[in-house]
């Protein structure tokens, strides 16, 4: 899980990089700790279809079996998830490894690590998703890219597509908002691109947060440069949730911001409209 210190534990696979003590067991995602307490703690399951992932480019028309852990390493203020997320749940299950992987077999085609941030359940997808594999399915992440590179790596090498949040294009709103940085998720975005993995980011439009056409001029240009005009993009409507009290955003502004997108961009969609 990671180095020993003077005081504690130390954890590798995000850039907080937490310490566990006895009197601070757990980090700041509630799933990793001493012990490892969230190792295959499943947050509910569902059978979806892999375009609502979303997935639209890879493996279309297929379903995939959908779960993830009872926690995350950003507390964005505006979580869509935040009662899985940011709070225990008593709707937890152990799944081992093995079933699991023939539990997504048996019921669909693949597996997504999805609803919270599935890459601080680092070992318990390293040890399931080669076997989802080795029985015929696909492994799919839909991640906020928070994560170190080594760990990344590593999930990418027995992952088969990913779909990454590009939450702004803002250090400041990284911080502020989602607790995290923005240069770590990009460098991520760049190590999914550059490997065998299929790639699909989305873009939550928060009116007067994210929603400037010089961010996303940016955005799209980095994009473009960086994985390629072919990329698909998903610009999803964000609604009121958490703490975060924006009126939802307008059906035309996302229309509007796809348009912005499209003039770097091929392939980009609208979401949760």
């Amino acid at each position: 899980m990671g180095g020993v210190t003077q005081t504690g534990e130390q954890c590798h696979v995000c850039p907080h990089r937490c310490v566990f003590t006895q009197q601070h067991p757990l980090g700041r995602c509630r799933v990793r700790g001493l012990g490892n307490p969230g190792y295959g703690m499943c947050i509910g399951l569902s059978v979806d279809p892999i375009e609502k992932k979303p997935l639209y480019n890879f493996h279309r028309g297929s379903t995939v079996l959908s779960t993830g852990p009872n926690g995350c390493n950003f507390t964005c203020l505006y979580c869509q998830n935040w009662y899985i997320s940011q709070q225990e749940s008593t709707a937890v299950r152990y799944y081992s490894p093995q079933d699991l992987a023939a539990l997504a077999m048996e019921k669909s085609d693949g597996l997504a690590f999805t609803y919270t941030e599935p890459t601080v359940w680092y070992e318990y997808i390293m040890d399931t998703a080669p076997l989802v594999r080795e029985m015929g399915g696909f492994v799919v992440m839909v991640s906020n890219g928070y994560v170190n590179e080594q760990p990344l790596r590593d999930l990418v090498s027995v992952t088969d597509a990913w779909n990454i949040d590009l939450k702004a294009w803002s250090n400041e709103f990284y911080r502020s908002i989602c607790g995290g940085d923005l240069d770590t998720v990009l460098h991520s975005i760049k190590i999914v691109a550059e490997s065998s993995c299929h790639l699909e980011l989305t873009w939550l439009l928060i009116p007067g947060m994210n929603d400037s056409p010089e961010q996303i001029n940016e955005a799209a240009k980095w994009i473009k440069n960086t994985t390629g005009e072919n990329t698909t993009l998903h610009v999803s409507r964000y609604f009121p949730m958490y703490r975060m009290t924006i009126p939802a955003t307008p059906v035309a502004a996302v229309y509007e911001t796809v348009k912005l997108f499209k003039v770097h961009l091929k392939n980009v969609y609208p979401g949760n409209v």
